[in-house]
């Protein structure tokens, strides 16, 4: 049996970014804590300074071996997507000033994993994930993201790396 491994799971946002920890093994998970982050009416970097410095804080708290983070989708609107990315930035930076391994993935990946279906609601990843962690009552959307992104991560690290044939490995080689 693998030995348990303790995860935090960032769902960011410049107004709100969710965090959840949990512990896994990689076939069962267990819920350590989750909350959400409120980043307030500042200015972007004024906003993304309490991003950095409240997931630090999370981390220093509930000391994390990994974290998952999700990928910034496209967005239609592209200001939009700068200021999300920027936010991954900044919750990101948290965890590498910590030394913590940093998984990414996509929302469809995280709902595939969760519900099995790529283009799942909200709803359904809140019940998932409710499901899975044993949890009752109800569960913030951003910190239930986060909690999912987390459960992605601990699938995600126990799966053995894809195996390239050779043709794909030569195509995938890139010199110098």
């Amino acid at each position: 049996m693998a030995e348990s491994v303790r995860i935090i799971g960032i769902d960011p946002g410049s107004v709100t970014t969710g965090w959840g920890v949990i512990d896994s093994d990689g076939r069962s998970s267990h819920h350590v804590a989750h909350g959400a982050i409120a980043t307030g009416s500042g200015s972007l970097p004024e906003r993304l300074g309490v991003i950095q410095r409240e997931v630090a804080g999370v981390i220093l708290e509930h000391g994390p071996a990994e974290m998952g983070i999700e990928e910034v989708f496209v967005a239609r609107n592209a200001m939009s997507a700068l200021k999300l990315g920027q936010a991954r930035g900044a919750a990101i930076c948290a965890g590498v000033a910590a030394e913590l391994p940093v998984g990414e993935y996509p929302a469809r990946l995280v709902k595939q994993t969760l519900v099995g279906v790529g283009g799942a609601g909200k709803e359904q990843v809140q019940h998932m994930v409710k499901v899975l962690l044993g949890l009752s009552g109800t569960l913030q959307a951003d910190a239930a993201d986060a909690l999912g992104i987390a459960l992605c991560h601990a699938h995600a690290r126990t799966r053995p790396a894809p195996v390239l044939s050779a043709a794909r490995r030569r195509k995938s080689v890139r010199w110098k």
